[in-house]
């Protein structure tokens, strides 16, 4: 690695193909892992962040370094070879990549490392965007977002550094391209998150959680379900969008 700005500010973008599909694992990772080629993809992700974290803590630059590791969706569940499925695992999340509103489709990790300024070991359960590390970005560089056009994300740094209890975005709306499926309402007095679904998307086979004859689920025609009124999940209770909430019994 070339750090000519070792002593300025600079940016390091690294975009990982390995738990997208294709999967391209090389061959000195490959049966690395239990969980086979998608395994296999994660243990090599692993040994290439930790070389860039290596390069970086050899530069001593760990300490004025802000990393910040994420993935861009969920798993793809509906990726297979033959029988064999290589989409990765959502966890207790429904549905996946490509699907508009379900939580196993947009809610990743997101994982901060700066020694000496964040403190360790902390876990903040606010929703947050990745839009948010445009403003984050710039406001540690220094510099202003536009005032001339609306910026939707919003800095990390308050919610990191403990200035501030809750994430600033109190709505977050989630589309499948340029259809609306559904939005989150983040309850800032009570810290309840609600989701209402507007559409989903059709299983195939029913009950799969995924849609695995059409290889991608729509975001729009017959492939999809509206719903009026909306499904309403409160995900502080129910991360797993399992039980939707009667609308006669929620007034709020």
């Amino acid at each position: 690695f070339d750090f000519r700005n070792k002593h300025r500010p600079f940016l390091l973008f690294v975009s990982l193909l390995h738990v997208h599909t294709p999967l391209i694992t090389t061959e000195k990772f490959l049966g690395r892992s239990k969980h086979g080629l998608y395994g296999d993809n994660v243990e090599e992700m692993d040994w290439m962040v930790g070389e860039l974290l290596d390069v970086i803590s050899k530069k001593e630059l760990k300490n004025t370094t802000f990393i910040y590791f994420a993935s861009d969706h969920g798993g793809a569940l509906e990726a297979r070879s033959g029988n064999s499925r290589l989409g990765g695992w959502n966890g207790v999340y429904k549905g996946g990549k490509g699907m508009g509103g379900w939580e196993g489709g947009i809610r990743v990790p997101g994982i901060i490392r700066w020694p000496g300024v964040l403190p360790a070991d902390i876990a903040i359960d606010e929703p947050t965007s990745l839009m948010d590390i445009f403003p984050t970005v710039i406001q540690l560089a220094g510099g202003a977002v536009p005032q001339d056009r609306v910026i939707d994300g919003r800095s990390l740094l308050p919610l990191l550094q403990g200035t501030a209890q809750h994430s600033e975005h109190e709505f977050m709306f989630h589309y499948c391209g340029v259809f609306l499926h559904a939005v989150r309402w983040h309850q800032k007095d009570s810290g309840t998150v609600w989701k209402a679904h507007y559409t989903t998307p059709v299983f195939q086979p029913n009950g799969s959680g995924a849609c695995f004859r059409r290889g991608i689920c729509p975001c729009f025609g017959d492939g999809t379900t509206h719903h009026d009124p909306p499904l309403l999940f409160d995900l502080s209770q129910d991360p797993s969008e399992a039980n939707p909430l009667p609308a006669d019994s929620e007034p709020l």
